[in-house]
């Protein structure tokens, strides 16, 4: 029995230790499942005026309806949907009819369509304010020749097209014939991999366990 203790102690700490994480992730689940429906539930809410300033943490996602008219400047942002593959997002600048000029994402257009002019524009948006954290180390820096961007950068495209860094992502256009396809804000691309994290603790609670009773069973079986 005293050769056994020491295995037998270490397997049962081991398993409490990841039968522990385990648990954890599954209380992280459950913490980020109501972060994205609080998130989704802010999205869809009722749209509201422009806030006078908006900040980029306690009005990210607001929803927000403006009037105005587009300039026909515009930034495009290199993305890919399943439905069309690669294209770009129309960020316009954009002048309210109480004078602020900000950003409008009016969302995808196909590759074909970049070069297609887009002259002022009057048009009403209902969307959502956003700030998107696209940008990293490996990101690459615009193409400002042939205005290609790899990321929306909100304070970069408001420098670019002379704006306030502010951004409406449209969720619906009126006003106006369509140019774009709106790509709304919503949860898909803010991570939940809890679950994943729960499931992989636990496996590896039940192999420790496995391995544990697997030498014990060594330690204890008769040799001949």
């Amino acid at each position: 029995m005293r050769r056994m203790f020491l295995p037998l102690l270490f397997g049962v700490i081991g398993c409490a230790i990841l039968v522990a994480l385990g648990v954890w992730q599954v209380q992280r689940l459950q913490w980020k499942n109501a972060v994205l429906a609080d998130i989704t539930a802010r999205i869809s809410a009722a749209p509201v005026p422009l806030p006078a300033a908006p900040d980029p943490e306690s009005d990210r996602f607001l929803p927000v309806r403006v009037t105005g008219t587009t300039t026909g400047d515009e930034v495009n942002v290199l993305v890919s949907t399943k439905s069309d593959g690669a294209g770009y997002r129309v960020i316009s600048a954009f002048v309210t009819d109480q004078g602020r000029r900000i950003l409008v994402d009016e969302g995808f257009i196909r590759t074909t369509e970049k070069d297609i002019p887009r002259p002022p524009t009057p048009m009403t948006v209902t969307g959502n304010l956003h700030w998107p954290a696209e940008t990293d180390s490996f990101t690459p820096n615009a193409d400002t020749t042939s205005n290609i961007w790899f990321a929306r950068d909100v304070p970069l495209m408001a420098t670019a097209l002379d704006t306030d860094p502010i951004l409406v992502v449209a969720r619906t256009v009126t006003g106006t014939d369509a140019r774009a396809t709106p790509l709304p804000v919503d949860t898909v691309g803010i991570p939940n991999d809890h679950l994943k994290y729960a499931v992989t603790w636990f496996g590896l609670a039940l192999v420790w366990a496995g391995m544990t009773a697997f030498l014990l069973w060594r330690i204890h079986r008769p040799t001949a």
